[in-house]
């Protein structure tokens, strides 16, 4: 029987593509209502198709009207006719009329794969779409497929997801078929989806995977700020005061923070814990440099701290890397200042600087500062470089390196 055969053929190849017994079910229907308009143009509406995936059965209605007179065959029967079928029909009365799938002969079914096999496509298409639409701002796991510039490809759930160049980790390495993870970053018709393994939300995601507190929502992450692949830092808080967020976040011996680190190529992870008190949240931020003061307009979310001149290129870090993330946590726009020219703003003469030094001119202060040279250490220990300054000749700088260790002597 040919509905029989159709229903198990394309049940077979439903069953290979993922779709299930419903949808399929009405791809049949459509199926037979295409090649009902094809047989009959496109204006008929008086079909009717119904796949009965149970019995195995297609079953094709046509609805027709009992006329005395027939002018389209397609639409009208003729009295005598329909009496053979019910005798106490009457001209006006609806007819069906049942059809037999085979009346459409092989090659129009043949031509009917076409559409049942585009059909299953866009069922496809939309089944990956609704998946991944669901999980949106989760991880998902795949296989490295294909690996071009500016884009690495992975299957995941017979769907291929995009990672983006912009989306990598900059020391990422790919190879074909390996395992990689990443976070759903947009899903869109087509179906087009983007993971992202440089994102906030990936590293948000890893530390909800690895800190049970965090799903408990014992721990909450308050602000996250990366550098992907090199540096990160994250604000936590518990509102548990028995539970120390930092402390669970690193977990024993640093293995749930060892494992994220693992997952991010070695991005090392400054863990924060949270304060509502902008001076210390942002004391905690810009470690390890140490502050030694720190002015604040919270009403612009402005900060300018001040570092002893040693630490100043620690707290500023590889190409303003550390002051940009402490300032992304924070929400805070940082700047920062050498004491030693914080002081000298302020006329403040600190102890060690050469400036409070009475046999010191303001001129030769002046040229000893612009080229670095502000503390007494400095004056002491750079003596080559002092002697080819204009005006600082050797005995010059012995007659001032005299007054200097006499000053030394007399703060201690």
């Amino acid at each position: 029987m040919i509905s029989k055969d159709i229903i198990e053929a394309f049940s077979d190849l439903a069953k290979d593509r993922g779709v299930d017994r419903t949808s399929l079910g009405t791809i049949i229907e459509d199926l037979f209502m295409s090649l009902i308009h094809k047989k009959y143009g496109l204006e008929r509406e008086n079909f009717s198709v119904i796949a009965n995936m149970e019995k195995g059965e297609i079953e094709i209605y046509q609805e027709k009207t009992v006329v005395e007179e027939v002018v389209d065959s397609v639409e009208e029967i003729h009295v005598d006719d329909a009496r053979k079928i019910e005798k106490d029909l009457e001209p006006g009365d609806p007819f069906i009329e049942i059809i037999n799938p085979e009346d459409f002969g092989r090659r129009l079914i043949n031509t009917g794969k076409q559409f049942l096999a585009h059909a299953i496509r866009n069922i496809e298409k939309q089944s990956i779409f609704d998946y991944f639409e669901e999980r949106l701002g989760t991880i998902v796991t795949g296989h490295v497929n294909q690996i071009q510039r500016d884009n690495v490809f992975v299957t995941c759930e017979k769907a291929e997801l995009m990672l983006p160049k912009s989306e990598q980790i900059i020391n990422d390495r790919y190879r074909r078929g390996e395992s990689i993870r990443g976070v759903v970053l947009s899903v869109s018709k087509g179906p087009e989806i983007v993971i992202s393994r440089s994102s906030n939300d990936f590293l948000l995601k890893l530390f909800e995977m690895e800190v049970p507190e965090i799903e408990d929502e014992i721990i909450e992450v308050k602000a996250i700020s990366r550098a992907p692949g090199e540096r990160s830092k994250v604000v936590v808080y518990s509102s548990d005061i028995r539970v120390d967020a930092v402390g669970a976040c690193v977990g024993m011996r640093g293995s749930r923070i060892q494992s994220i680190v693992r997952e991010l190529n070695g991005e090392k992870i400054d863990i924060i814990n949270y304060s509502d008190q902008p001076e210390v949240l942002l004391t905690r931020a810009i470690a390890p440099a140490k502050p030694i003061n720190l002015l604040l307009d919270e009403e612009n979310s402005y900060a300018l701290i001040v570092f002893d001149d040693d630490d100043i290129s620690i707290a500023i870090g590889r190409n303003g890397q550390n002051i940009d993330l402490a300032s992304n946590v924070t929400g805070y726009t940082i700047d920062t200042i050498k004491l030693s020219e914080y002081n000298a703003q302020n006329g403040i003469v600190d102890s060690n600087s050469i400036a409070s030094v009475d046999s010191f001119s303001e001129k030769q202060i002046s040229i000893l500062n612009e080229n670095s040279i502000i503390t007494k250490d400095d004056f002491k220990n750079k003596k080559e470089e002092i002697l080819e300054l204009k005006g600082f000749g050797e005995k010059t700088y012995e007659k001032l390196l005299s007054s200097l260790e006499q000053d030394i002597k007399l703060d201690a």
